[in-house]
């Protein structure tokens, strides 16, 4: 494909090594000071302009990230568990292509005083993962039921520490370093259906968040007032409101609290010339050139596809997610389809985009999987159905996603069938093997594996082809 991966030109992106972005990206051609820290040169407007639009790729996990801490902290302050009650619906708008297979307990941890403490309980034989993200959407840690990395338990006892500290954890404890020091614990636990909750709920009054000054002493946790009600808009939505120079105010004050990695230093030094620093703000160019800078970077990043990026049958995955290294683009475009992503070894989530009832076609399809060929996992594995705008697809059965709550059923032979469609497809089709979609229009399709077997992690295994019902 030549200058071209998945229709984005490679010319313009970070996508590639530090160094060799350096060179690529001119970052010594704009006629200035080798230090950045001599203030912005002065650049042609085109180039200005790219390096906006760079500049946006660069910096949109950040800011997505900030807009959707400031989106919880409207519920829940600083260092606090926001557990899930129930399973998530169509009317869940904060985040995209949530799963129906775990509840969440997320906190956003504000780790500049002193580390955090989490300790996770016994949990049996059921599937749990509590994933550590820096505020650059990078998966910095993944305990899990799978591999609790502790040092002892259950109960599992972590310490969560930002880049700052300095001190002495107790012997059990786990330190965790991230280098920001805001976080996003994102906590999963295996939940088996609406009969299941009760058991989920009591398992996450036991997940303990504490300082670790609080820890040590054995103080309880102070009292924290309710925080003020803030914008309801969803997270993607307000960034995609922002307009270009207020976009870009926010990253350069984000960028002020959680600074990028050393070898973001070439892409930095580029983003200088522009005014682009911790604390900063743009110059050089006018509102209609930052606007168009950003409406170019928001063509760009929905549609890129990293090259090492499987495409089996119609369903892609990337098995390198969850840490993106000077890949911004790709950083950017995991972002933008679903923020959170976990490692490989946590989960993949191959996913297919489809059209119902274009050309003629009836909107009905069949998902084949021969016997012993169903998603190899060490837990288990579900497929969800999303809409064009990348939330749960309301429809009247209310269902949602299949393959875990509702065991889905074999033929006498051992393989699967599963009915994907609008209506109903009858009582040939057990109840456990039917996802709705829309009669008409766009959608898409996740098969979420967790913990993976090295064959679906590698490619060897393969997801089976969407197949049209004439």
């Amino acid at each position: 494909m030549g200058e071209t991966e998945g229709g984005v030109s490679r010319r313009t992106m970070f996508g590639v090594a530090a160094t060799a972005a350096a060179s690529a990206l001119g970052l010594t051609a704009c006629g200035g000071s080798d230090d950045a820290s001599s203030g912005p040169v002065t650049t042609a407007p085109s180039e200005a302009e790219a390096i906006a639009k760079d500049a946006y790729i660069f910096g949109f996990p950040l800011v997505l990230m900030d807009v959707t801490r400031a989106a919880a902290a409207a519920r829940t302050p600083a260092n606090r568990f926001q557990h899930a009650a129930a399973l998530a619906t169509p009317a869940r708008r904060d985040v995209v292509r949530v799963n129906l297979d775990t509840l969440y307990s997320s906190a956003w941890l504000d780790l500049r005083a002193e580390p955090m403490v989490l300790q996770v309980p016994a949990m049996a034989d059921r599937y749990w993962l509590m994933q550590v993200l820096d505020a650059w959407t990078n998966t910095a840690h993944n305990p899990s039921s799978v591999r609790p990395h502790a040092k002892s338990g259950p109960p599992y006892t972590y310490a969560i520490v930002g880049p700052n500290w300095s001190g002495t954890l107790p012997d059990d404890v786990m330190p965790l370093p991230v280098p920001t020091p805001t976080v996003w614990l994102l906590g999963r636990i295996q939940v088996n259906g609406t009969d299941d909750l009760a058991a989920v709920h009591a398992l996450q009054q036991q997940l303990r968040l504490e300082p670790l000054s609080n820890w040590t002493e054995r103080r309880p946790a102070p009292t924290v007032p309710p925080a003020p009600q803030a914008d309801s808009t969803p997270p993607a939505k307000q960034v995609a409101e922002l307009d270009a120079r207020t976009f870009f105010d926010r990253l350069c004050a984000v960028l002020a609290i959680n600074p990028p990695a050393p070898d973001d230093a070439p892409a930095m030094k580029r983003l200088a010339t522009i005014g682009i620093t911790p604390g900063g703000s743009v110059v050089g160019l006018s509102d209609a050139e930052l606007s168009s800078a950003v409406d170019t970077a928001r063509q760009q990043i929905p549609v890129y596809l990293d090259p090492k990026s499987m495409n089996e049958n119609g369903w892609t995955f990337d098995p390198a997610i969850g840490t993106y290294g000077t890949n911004y683009l790709q950083r950017a475009a995991i972002a933008w389809k679903g923020l959170g992503a976990n490692l490989p070894q946590d989960a993949i989530y191959p996913t297919l985009f489809a059209t119902a009832g274009a050309n003629g076609s009836t909107g009905r399809f069949r998902l084949h999987f021969p016997a012993g060929q169903t998603p190899p996992v060490d837990a288990f594995w579900s497929l969800t159905a999303y809409g064009a705008d990348n939330y749960l697809l309301s429809n009247p059965a209310g269902i949602y996603a299949i393959g875990h709550q509702v065991p889905v059923v074999p033929n006498p032979d051992g393989s699967i069938d599963l009915a994907v469609q609008q209506a109903d497809p009858g009582p040939e089709v057990p109840p456990g093997n039917w996802l709705p979609i829309p009669g008409s229009g766009q959608f898409s399709l996740t098969l979420r594996l967790y913990a993976p077997k090295e064959d679906a992690i590698q490619g060897r295994w393969q997801p089976p082809p969407l197949t049209p019902v004439s």
